[in-house]
């Protein structure tokens, strides 16, 4: 998984509240998480399980802060902004804009018409897997982008908005850190558990064709 990490930053005023300081009132701020996700590819070559193996060491993209390269990567950019309102001597959250994009990277095997049923079985197995598990890390990355935006909701008014604005920033700074320990730490579980859950979607998948 790579994240690329981008606080909310930007100190937008309602215009109206600009204007009309002394008449403008509070409402009920708005709030939008906007989730984006592509898919691109990097393909291998190979006619057994050890050429596969070897192609997805060698071709397979780089994680942010590693030199080994991975069967399947995410990356992740957070950004948005937060428009900020005044009246009666204090300021106000008005809206949140929330922003996550999302790319995933997976391998396309190009040599699978030439391969025989037992390695296409293995291949399925791994490929679907990989892509699960790159889904998750669109999922929780969503789910941070969320909780950021309601925690930036639920600030109270401040008696400035430059103050305000540290602390919505604090929040996005807070949340970000949480996102990549949740990230990290999904990366750990699911590599102790990777062999037995590759033998299980390779049991499954032989019992499937067995039945046709």
């Amino acid at each position: 998984m790579v994240a690329t990490r981008m606080p909310l930053a930007s100190h937008k005023f309602s215009l109206s509240c600009a204007l009309l300081l002394a008449f403008c009132m509070p409402g009920v701020a708005d709030a939008e998480v906007l989730a984006r996700k592509s898919i691109s590819y990097f393909d291998i070559k190979g006619n057994t399980a050890d050429e596969l193996d070897t192609a997805l060491n060698e071709r397979g993209p780089l994680a942010m802060g590693s030199s080994s390269h991975h069967p399947g990567a995410t990356k992740i950019r957070f950004g948005g902004n937060a428009t900020y309102s005044e009246a009666s001597g204090r300021c106000y959250i008005s809206g949140v804009k929330v922003t996550v994009d999302t790319e995933i990277i997976l391998p396309r095997w190009r040599d699978r018409r030439h391969a025989n049923k037992q390695l296409s079985l293995i291949w399925d197995a791994l490929e679907a897997d990989i892509r699960r598990h790159e889904n998750r890390h669109v999922e929780i990355a969503r789910q941070h982008a969320r909780q950021m935006e309601r925690q930036i909701l639920s600030l109270p008014s401040a008696g400035n908005c430059d103050a305000l604005q540290e602390k919505a920033n604090a929040i996005t700074e807070r949340e970000t850190e949480r996102h990549d320990a949740d990230q990290a730490r999904f990366d750990r579980i699911e590599a102790i558990n990777f062999p037995s859950r590759i033998q299980r979607l390779l049991d499954y998948r032989n019992r499937k064709n067995s039945r046709q």
